[in-house]
C-alpha cells in the first residue's frame, strides 16, 4: 500500500491530482480507516479556513493610502 502524505490528500480534496492517483487514493481510504482520519481532519481545516474573515487594522491602511499619496507626488 502506497503511503500517502498530507499533501496528496489536499490534492485530492481540490481534485488536484491525476486520475490514477485519485483512483489510488481512494482505494486506500476504503481500506485505512487512519488514512480517512487523516482526510476527515484537512476537511475540517478547510471548512474552519473559509469561515475565517480577516482585515487590516485602520492603522494600515492608512499607511498604504499615505505612502501611495507621497509616491504619487513624487512623481509629478
Amino acid at each position: 500500500m502506497t503511503n500517502f502524505t498530507p499533501e496528496d490528500l489536499l490534492l485530492y480534496l481540490y481534485k488536484e491530482p491525476s486520475p490514477e492517483k485519485t483512483i489510488a487514493i481512494e482505494e486506500a481510504l476504503k481500506k485505512d480507516w487512519t488514512l480517512r482520519e487523516k482526510l476527515t481532519v484537512l476537511k475540517a481545516s478547510m471548512q474552519r479556513l473559509d469561515k475565517i474573515v480577516e482585515s487590516p487594522r485602520t492603522e494600515v491602511v492608512l499607511n498604504v493610502l499615505n505612502y501611495a499619496r507621497e509616491k504619487s507626488v513624487e512623481q509629478v
